[in-house]
């Protein structure tokens, strides 16, 4: 690469001087075949001057670098430094001329052959542009013709990006832009063609196969709009460029576009939250994480270290995910993280008991738990013992060993359960409510509803769907859910825990909710393809403990607004131990017996809440009306 660089400087030097000569030579001859009279003096004094001026001009452009410059990449900058150069050598040579030569040439004549020279010069390198973006590009006939939204400077430095690479997949063929003044002009020769709301309409008579969105700085609502417009395109892929706090810096922009996710979709505000009171609870401190290897949990870990604990202990029964956020963590982090992992049940008291006296945690987060709906309903003794006995087991464990924080993960499916999962959940939202005034642990359990991503997410199997050539499977397309993403999640969580006094319910603001529906079409719509075209949506039938639509609240207790506007704390009345004993002792005498049934006939004893799904889906007609949750406005 070295020595092609050095050639083509080379290559250049040799034109620049090539055209000088031309120039030189023709004005030499226009000017003697009118004045014979000592011809060969008047030739020797012409390459004097000449040969002096050739000198200087050439002096000032290895001084202004113009030969290090990539001049397909070149722009303004460049072409002046090069008009610099050359005023500065004319300067030189009239300054050197007056006092070394006894004859110097005509100012006119200067002037011609300097101006020449110049446009030549010019005109050599426009050439070469021309030839990179027409003759090498020509050859791309793989290229994808693409359009991009937004004319802005994010728009146009990727435009240049992709002209000037010949190795681009891309060849944007043009803008669309809400500019008025850019509207029908023209940026590097190509068309700002019309509107962002144009795009459909425009593209119609258009070979696009590709929209890119370049609007960084634009807040996240207004990419959601534009977003939500351009999804209906047919046969269209989208990419995006992130947004400016996501983009890195000294970067290609085209190596940062990446694909649509169904999150830009949501139409979600990015959290951004001050980390000084998650600081607070959290550095210095021994922070212990169960299930710290499930989607919730390793998140957790990754957002815990960067607060600075002293000891970060993982705790989770499946080896091969505890193994995989261990390496990400020391790979990251290095010896600089004092990290633990235990491979252990919650269901053992004893081994928690062990790892509790072993380590003496400040701080546990609690997300290992049974959560897949369908299969708890099949095995509910499951459920029972290992999220309200394991979490039994671990609260236990914090109050002996004086944990100041212990912080629950708990779901919307908790709210008014229609299943054994969502039912264990709200029993164990109630252990943690027992010990209200009877240890000096702060019990937090924070509720939230559907995570994009995470194991057992609908998007993941959505995906599989879509790359297998479908169909995607819904089980009723009248079911609603709420969705946050995983980091927002994690990031709320571990906030709550700052906010943490004693025994709070915290809940999370969702946001709006999504017809299950409108997301399967969206995902088949990302992904280039048509609904119901080239990928079809069938109903399976609601499947054992499910419900349409979930709830993040429960409607006859009082919620109120902490100083976050994404978090929310739910005044319940208090469970006296006594009482969650009687539960226990119910639950355990249902266990004994090994009988489904039992299991759930206890259940519903223990969680008055706890419905059968036919009771609570039968009551919402024919269309489910999308709840509006009036504390979140």
């Amino acid at each position: 690469m070295g020595k092609m660089n050095h050639l083509r400087k080379q290559i250049l030097f040799l034109c620049d001087s090539l055209i000088l000569i031309i120039f030189s030579t023709f004005f030499s001859w226009f000017s003697l075949r009118y004045d014979l009279t000592d011809a060969v003096g008047q030739c020797v004094q012409l390459i004097q001057n000449f040969a002096l001026l050739y000198a200087c001009t050439v002096l000032f452009q290895l001084l202004f670098r113009t030969y290090d410059s990539l001049w397909r990449y070149a722009e303004s900058k460049e072409y002046l430094s090069l008009l610099m150069a050359a005023f500065c050598g004319f300067f030189l040579y009239e300054v050197l001329s007056r006092i070394f030569l006894q004859s110097i040439i005509s100012f006119m004549l200067l002037t011609c052959v300097a101006s020449l020279w110049v446009l030549g010069m010019l005109l050599l390198r426009f050439a070469y542009r021309v030839y990179r973006s027409q003759v090498l590009f020509s050859k791309g006939s793989h290229q994808i013709p693409v359009a991009i939204v937004g004319a802005g400077a994010a728009g146009v430095q990727l435009l240049d990006e992709l002209q000037s690479n010949p190795d681009s997949r891309y060849s944007v063929q043009c803008f669309f832009d809400d500019d008025p003044g850019k509207l029908g002009k023209r940026i590097h020769g190509v068309e700002v063609k019309g509107t962002i709301s144009q795009v459909q309409e425009r593209l119609r008579a258009m070979d696009i196969q590709e929209i890119i969105v370049a609007i960084p700085s634009a807040g996240e609502n207004r990419r959601h709009e534009i977003l939500q417009k351009l999804s209906g395109l047919e046969r269209i892929k989208i990419s995006v460029l992130p947004s400016t706090l996501d983009m890195i810096r000294q970067k290609p922009m085209r190596s940062q576009l990446r694909e649509v996710r169904i999150e830009d979709l949501l139409g979600r505000e990015p959290v951004y939250l001050d980390p000084a009171p998650v600081d607070a609870y959290l550095s210095g401190k021994t922070v212990l994480v169960t299930g710290g290897g499930g989607s919730i949990g390793s998140e957790l870990c990754r957002q815990i270290v960067k607060h600075d604990p002293k000891e970060l202990v993982i705790v989770d029964i499946y080896e091969n995910n505890a193994y995989d956020i261990q390496q990400e963590l020391l790979y990251q982090y290095g010896g600089r993280l004092n990290l633990k992992v235990e491979i252990a049940s919650i269901r053992d008291r004893g081994r928690m008991r062990q790892i509790f006296a072993t380590y003496r945690p400040d701080v546990v987060f609690h997300a290992a738990a049974h959560k897949h709906v369908p299969l708890m309903e099949n095995s509910p003794q499951e459920a029972i013992r290992n999220n309200v006995f394991g979490t039994l087991n671990l609260v236990r464990a914090a109050d002996e060993f004086c944990v100041q924080k212990f912080l629950l993960i708990s779901t919307d499916k908790a709210v008014n359960p229609t299943s054994v999962m969502g039912a264990s959940k709200r029993l164990c939202e109630m252990i943690l409510q027992s010990m209200k005034g009877h240890s000096g642990t702060d019990f937090v359990a924070v509720r939230f509803g559907n995570v994009l991503g995470s194991n057992g997410s609908v998007v993941p199997l959505f995906q599989r769907q879509i790359a297998a050539g479908g169909p995607i499977t819904v089980t009723d397309k009248r079911i609603i859910r709420y969705f946050m993403t995983i980091p927002e999640a994690a990031q709320l969580v571990l906030q709550t825990g700052a906010m943490a006094r004693k025994n709070e319910l915290f809940v999370l603001n969702m946001g709006q909710p999504v017809k299950i529906l409108d997301l399967a079409e969206n995902m088949i719509r990302l992904s280039g393809y048509v609904p119901y075209r080239d990928i079809d949506i069938v109903e399976t039938g609601l499947r054992p403990g499910e419900k349409l639509y979930e709830e993040l609240l429960i409607a006859s207790r009082d919620i109120e607004q902490t100083e976050n506007s994404q978090i929310f704390i739910e005044r319940q009345p208090a469970i006296t131990p006594g009482e969650l004993r009687e539960k226990l002792e119910i639950l355990q005498e249902a266990l004994e017996k090994d009988d489904s049934s039992c299991i759930r006939e206890a259940l519903h004893r223990v969680v008055p809440t706890f419905h059968e799904p036919e009771e609570v889906n039968c009551g919402q007609g024919a269309e489910v009306r999308i709840p509006q949750q009036a504390a979140f406005r």
